[in-house]
């Protein structure tokens, strides 16, 4: 029996290796990488009209752009609904609507037919957990991609869209099973590769004291873009990631009354101004603002982030940091709001086509396994009346070697 196990354990580390390096071998050629886009709901300006769209529209969607180097295959709808657009698409631009991710993935072959995998299901109506959250099937479709690349004893590079998975344990789940299978995998927001006025980046030689964000909209959606914005900063600090020792959430008052005890107010004051609204004479946030959100995000090192929501002023993402040595900085996350460009989902939708040519991802995942696990600890938070969570299994240590860069084109 001991022979059987370590002979499997032998042949599985012999099929990881070899499948990464038949991938690596193949990423040379000259042909488009063929992608399958395991999709919820394909409707006008969804996340998957705005990021997969860029594979056959160009990367400015008007048929003029940078041409991208992937070629769309196959379409796997979820849940589509009667704005679905994707069977007319597939018709005009020639990929397949499959009945299934396995059928999706193979071309009903039976093996694995495609370079690459993106998984975007955002604002599809999905069941909403206890905290709030809605239960997108990350993890489902990941399984059902696994199961694939099993049978066919290959791996391809995946790109999940925001967080991993709406809870701990199925993002861990999922970034484990990467791991072990050698899959190489990216997911994440678009903002962290957004424009920044001015332009900005925090200096990877000194070590931060503390990082003031402001979000706004939904707790779980855009409270996600919140996410990404101030740990794709904190990552970039002396020493790297240290990973997160305890998550808080506090509301309404208790927010007010936390200035100067929990957050720095100056930097919430200069995180405020990148949002480039005034504050109408005689008014005060707290009066503008009635039912602020902070998440109190408390790292290994000392670090500290504090991200607001402050819905009913802010409408952008924005950020202000302290380094231990009293120095500040601050900027503006950047979108496109032009809705025939969004642009900023170029800019994503690059990282993912870097991925799919290279089997290395663009930024580290590591960074949406610790927003997806902290967005999961504030909302139990919330839920249990501001309890401090605290996150032993969020102790997760990375060095970036993604360095953000102005993109061109400033919108």
């Amino acid at each position: 029996m001991l022979k059987k196990k370590l002979f499997r354990g032998l042949l599985l580390t012999f099929f990881l290796a070899s499948s990464c390096i038949l991938f690596a071998a193949d990423s040379d050629s000259s042909s488009p990488k063929r992608v399958s886009a395991l999709v919820a709901d394909w409707f006008k300006y969804s996340h998957p009209d705005v990021i997969v769209s860029r594979i056959f529209k160009t990367y400015t969607l008007d048929g003029k752009g940078e041409p991208s180097k992937l070629k769309l295959v196959s379409v796997y709808r979820d849940k589509p609904s009667e704005k679905d657009i994707s069977a007319r698409y597939a018709e005009e631009y020639g990929f397949k609507i499959a009945n299934s991710v396995e059928e999706a993935l193979t071309s009903g072959t039976g093996k694995l037919d495609v370079d690459g995998v993106i998984i975007s299901t955002e604002w599809a109506d999905y069941p909403v957990s206890q905290t709030g959250q809605t239960i997108y099937p990350h993890r489902r479709l990941f399984e059902e991609c696994v199961k694939v690349f099993e049978s066919s004893k290959k791996v391809v590079p995946v790109f999940i869209d925001k967080h991993l998975a709406d809870n701990w344990q199925d993002s861990k789940w999922i970034y484990d099973t990467a791991k072990k299978m050698h899959i190489p995998l990216m997911a994440g927001s678009s903002v962290p590769v957004s424009w920044r006025q001015p332009p900005v980046d925090v200096d990877q030689h000194a070590k931060l004291k503390e990082i003031v964000g402001i979000s706004y909209h939904t707790l779980d959606g855009y409270g996600f873009h919140g996410m990404e914005m101030v740990q794709c900063l904190a990552e970039q600090r002396k020493g790297g990631e240290t990973g997160i020792k305890s998550v808080q959430c506090l509301a309404d008052d208790a927010v007010w009354q936390a200035a100067g005890k929990i957050y720095d107010e100056n930097l919430f004051a200069a995180a405020i101004q990148q949002q480039g609204k005034r504050i109408p004479e005689g008014k005060t946030i707290k009066e503008i603002v009635p039912h602020p959100v902070l998440f109190v995000i408390d790292y290994y090192d000392g670090l500290r982030v504090n991200l607001f929501t402050l819905n009913n002023f802010a409408g952008q993402w924005t950020a202000a940091w302290r380094y231990v040595d009293g120095k500040t900085a601050a900027t503006l996350f950047k979108l496109d709001e032009n809705l025939s460009t969004l642009m900023h989902f170029a800019n994503q939708m690059k990282g993912i086509e870097d991925m799919f040519l290279t089997g290395k991802p663009a930024w580290p995942v590591e960074r949406t396994l610790l927003t997806s696990g902290a967005l999961d600890a504030a909302l139990i938070s919330k839920k249990e009346n501001g309890k401090k969570i605290q996150t032993p299994y969020l102790k997760i240590s990375y060095k970036p070697f993604w360095r953000w860069s102005q993109p061109g084109g400033l919108p």
